[in-house]
């Protein structure tokens, strides 16, 4: 089955906790009409073990939560969708998705060309093609969902050594070099921020909210990442807790602090080893901090950061492997 002749393609990054489906025309990857929900991969897979389904109902349990929101995405968009194909990334081809795929061994192609994918033809209750793209993994790691946003960040084939940077709850760092994503090291550093603030005893010393731009916030989290730098971090959050009991820092300052501290950590490995250049892509509150970080820690001085939105390098990454079936 070809997907090389399309005009039109429907995006659908399945997350463990959301899911978002977008219909995108391939000449510029205009969005049409987008539908999205908290019906993520986990909470579809706890639906599906209730059913007690035998497994080769699995495809066809899952293609009907896509297809309620294909009805929803037809009708606020008026466009025939019949025969559009279905662009899956994300965890929809882990244990908790679709089908699972094998993750594709590292190193692999930054266009796309080798990632493991399935074609699954149109059904008589689903009039879409669906192309499920894998994930990688190296010998002690894996991602899903970040690899096809990698392939839509576009990098030059250089032997110099890129970085690709993926803020989130488990934060992706992927070197490039000669055409390859070679070396990867997944931080938990947005799950760890998570706990700590809601669930440790440095919940009650920080508040949610307020802007980075502040410039007492902005202040708090530049002294957080440069504190996070040196590497004592099971110490240096517990200051979270003294800046409280003090009242060396408000509680919203308190949490950019936070945010600092673990971002700080996380990048500390960068100031010894510089890549040639950074490409920073994901949501834009994240990416906004993770760019003020490489300003603090003096990482942006010395080599090119560029910054690209998750939807942009998604469906850029979709649109690619798309091309090559």
């Amino acid at each position: 089955m070809s997907f090389g002749h399309a005009t039109h393609f429907l995006g659908c990054d399945w997350g463990t906790s959301s899911f978002r489906l977008r219909l995108v025309k391939c000449d510029g990857l205009a969005v049409l009409a987008e539908e999205a929900s908290a019906e993520g991969t986990a909470a579809t897979a706890g639906l599906w073990q209730k059913t007690a389904q035998p497994p080769e109902r699995r495809i066809d349990f899952y293609r009907a939560v896509v297809r309620n929101h294909l009805d929803r995405l037809a009708a606020s968009s008026k466009f025939p969708l019949a025969g559009v194909p279905v662009v899956m990334s994300g965890m929809a081809s882990s244990t908790l998705g679709m089908e699972e795929l094998p993750y594709k061994p590292m190193p692999f192609a930054i266009d796309g060309s080798d990632l493991h994918t399935k074609v699954i033809p149109p059904s008589a209750d689903f009039a879409h093609p669906i192309l499920l793209i894998s994930g990688a993994c190296s010998e002690d790691d894996v991602m899903r969902g970040e690899e096809t946003q990698l392939v839509g960040c576009r990098f030059e084939t250089t032997a110099q050594e890129q970085l690709f940077l993926h803020p989130g709850t488990h934060a992706k760092h992927v070197v490039v070099q000669n055409g390859l994503a070679r070396r990867l090291k997944t931080y938990m550093t947005g799950e760890f921020f998570s706990l700590l603030s809601s669930q440790s005893i440095l919940a009650n010393s920080i508040e949610k909210g307020g802007a980075l731009e502040d410039e007492h916030h902005r202040r708090w989290f530049d002294k957080g990442v440069l504190t996070g730098r040196q590497g004592d971090l099971l110490h240096s959050a517990f200051s979270v807790r003294t800046n409280d009991l003090f009242n060396k820092a408000s509680r919203q300052e308190n949490g950019f602090y936070l945010s600092g501290l673990l971002i700080g950590a996380e990048c500390r490995e960068l100031c010894d080893r510089l890549p040639s250049s950074i490409m920073l892509a994901g949501e834009a509150a994240l990416v906004a901090h993770y760019a003020a970080a490489l300003q603090a820690l003096g990482i942006a001085e010395h080599c090119p950061v560029l910054v690209k939105s998750a939807e942009q390098v998604t469906l850029q990454g979709q649109l690619a492997v798309m091309r090559r079936h």
